[in-house]
């Protein structure tokens, strides 16, 4: 057989991280969260990710348990050094080393580990170890490239908007000048290792600690009047949304210091939909506008207007609302999702060019349900649509029929909601009906009463021609959230085989 030289290898690595953070791999991930009650089996977390076409997530820390479940998945994972960890790693070279060595390479190839954040917004919540911060990410650094892991995996931290005191204008942004010594070093080390500056920006608390100076509708992606269009005195440049003037911020703060090279990547952004009464813009139609534009805006693959050729690649915060957070009422519900696997809000396919697919990346499909506090005059004006000019076929509703009982507007509303769903989905059907809807990747079939959708369908729905339905608020299909662009699971998976083998 014939031997391929090294450097073949660490050519496709190499070029694996290059095409990762390109033009062409624009990207929405999400955080993964643990501090909840009811924390679904890591089995169960990787059937969500799947079937809503997730595939990139991020770990507050190197859960052994959940890195096993993403083995052989296309899923791409950020693993985190916890700030508690970054003193000994930061100190000691053989601590970073034995990290390394137990969280990352005994994973990978396996486990398509390509990131590690060191420590989380570590000089604004743990100022003390800001001294430490760029040793401990060169130790990691330096731990990866023994183990020929540093073309696949980037190594880097994530900041949160507080190093940036003054970010609008975004062009006059700055870093802290208290922290100069030790960004200048971070940034010095992003560029040297081909890294990118991690950042954490919520729009949320932009708008609530303004002040009344920028509007809602800003903040949530809205289009705005032109007479309260957003510009940058300084460039002219116009910002449709807060989102975007943050990264440019960072953008600017970078170049500040003479860094023009390092893209950036939003390891956090979202919004609460619910909250305390003090809290008034935590809301369910608020964090639902915001995700999905926001997963709109990133799939366009455009960036930020000073650096519109560079992808802003985004992590959402977060998977599951966290109910053993403590702080204000809207801690607890920056989750897109319940424990068991329900939306708590409808999630569209956004950008990204075409009508959606209700199923995950294995095939499984997504059931279209009522929800369970849905206004019941609500579901029955659902449930006559449905089955009246929406077409579903109803006829197992009918008394003595399987899915008659239980005889309740719930039931019968999610029956024939799916039974739409499934066959329009095609055509533009969408699951919302007037809000009442969502979907479920767990299959509602029980005794008898066979789904639409389900494995165990007889096909008594029969078909009928496409028909439209209940327009989503957000356009397309409503509950796809597609978020990936390109996956490269088999190049790094063939570069580090021959990496080990040479």
């Amino acid at each position: 057989m014939m031997m391929l030289p090294r450097w073949f290898a660490e050519a496709i690595l190499l070029l694996i991280s290059a095409l990762a953070f390109t033009n062409n791999a624009a990207f929405i991930g999400v955080n993964i969260g643990t501090d909840l009650t009811n924390m679904p089996p890591p089995s169960d977390i990787v059937t969500l990710l799947k079937s809503r076409q997730i595939t990139h997530i991020r770990l507050y820390d190197a859960n052994s348990h959940m890195l096993k479940a993403f083995a052989n998945t296309t899923i791409q994972v950020m693993v985190g050094v916890t700030n508690q960890e970054i003193l000994r790693i930061g100190r000691f070279p053989s601590a970073a080393a034995s990290w390394v060595n137990k969280n990352v390479a005994a994973y990978v190839p396996s486990t398509n580990i390509t990131a590690i954040s060191v420590g989380s917004e570590v000089l604004s919540q743990s100022p003390h170890l800001a001294p430490i911060l760029a040793s401990a990410l060169n130790n990691i650094h330096k731990a990866l490239v023994a183990t020929n892991l540093n073309f696949q995996v980037k190594v880097s931290t994530p900041m949160s908007m507080d190093v940036m005191p003054k970010p609008f204008p975004p062009s006059t942004s700055t870093f802290s000048p208290s922290w100069n010594t030790t960004v200048y070093q971070l940034l010095q080390f992003l560029d040297n290792t081909g890294s990118f500056f991690m950042l954490n920006a919520y729009p949320y608390y932009g708008y609530t600690t303004a002040n009344g100076i920028f509007p809602l509708d800003y903040a949530l992606f809205k289009q705005l009047n032109p007479v309260k269009q957003i510009v940058d005195p300084n460039t002219l440049l116009h910002y449709d949304s807060m989102f975007d003037a943050m990264v440019d911020a960072a953008y600017y703060s970078m170049e500040a210091l003479n860094f023009s090279n390092i893209p950036v990547v939003v390891t956090e952004t979202g919004w609460p939909s619910s909250g305390g009464s003090d809290e008034t813009a935590a809301t369910v139609g608020n964090a639902e506008t915001f995700n999905n534009n926001l997963i709109k805006r990133v799939l366009n693959n455009s960036g930020p207007p000073s650096q519109p050729g560079i992808p802003i690649n985004t992590y959402i915060y977060e998977l599951f609302n966290e109910d053993k957070r403590s702080g204000p009422e809207s801690e607890k519900n920056w989750g897109m999702f319940h424990p068991n696997g329900t939306s708590v809000y409808p999630l569209g396919l956004s950008g990204g060019g075409g009508g959606g697919n209700s199923a995950d990346l294995n095939g499984t499909t997504l059931f279209c349900v009522a929800k369970a506090d849905a206004d019941d005059d609500k579901l029955e004006d659902g449930l006559n649509w449905a089955c009246g000019q929406g077409r579903a076929n109803c006829a197992a509703l009918q008394p003595g029929q399987p899915c008659y009982l239980p005889n309740d507007i719930k039931s019968h509303a999610s029956f024939a909601y799916n039974d739409y769903y499934q066959k329009m989905k095609s055509a533009g059907g969408t699951c919302d009906f007037d809000g009442t809807a969502i979907t479920t990747p767990r299959d509602p079939s029980y005794r008898t009463c066979a789904y639409t959708g389900s494995l165990n369908a007889n096909g008594t729905g029969g078909n009928f021609p496409p028909a439209l339905g209940p327009a989503s608020q957000v356009g397309g299909n409503a509950n796809a959230l597609i978020v990936s662009i390109c996956h490269l699971p088999f190049l790094a998976t063939l570069a580090l085989t021959l990496l080990l083998v040479l």
